[in-house]
């Protein structure tokens, strides 16, 4: 037994860090709900991964709600200035061809399979 007791600090800082995943969304009660859902499922997937959600505040005159990709600008903004890992976002708010450099990683199984969209 070593007498110098500081055998717990050192076995932490010599512990390998658990990497932080920041998920970035929006901050309506819907993106939080499915957010919440993406990461519970990724934190069963990968246990060893820590996850933190960060919200984004969307301030936008009324006048800019048709906007095309609106609810994804400011996400895909933060993405570029690395401040978020990955975004979770309805797949109907994405514009039909993705900006350069961004790829969909994956689409969740649906929770109501009732949902339609009618032409």
């Amino acid at each position: 037994m070593s007498g110098n007791g500081n055998a717990a600090a050192t076995a932490e800082e010599n512990s390998p860090k658990m990497r932080v995943i920041r998920v970035g969304t929006r901050k309506s009660q819907l993106a939080r709900i499915q957010t919440d859902s993406v990461v519970a499922t990724l934190k069963a997937l990968y246990p060893g991964l820590q996850f933190e959600i960060r919200d984004k505040i969307l301030d936008t005159a009324l006048s800019k709600i048709g906007e095309k990709s609106l609810f994804t600008k400011e996400l895909e903004h933060a993405l570029e200035k690395n401040e978020v890992d990955l975004v979770v976002h309805s797949l109907k708010d994405l514009p039909t061809v993705l900006p350069p450099g961004f790829t969909i990683g994956a689409i969740c199984k649906r929770e109501n399979p009732h949902d339609a969209v009618v032409f």
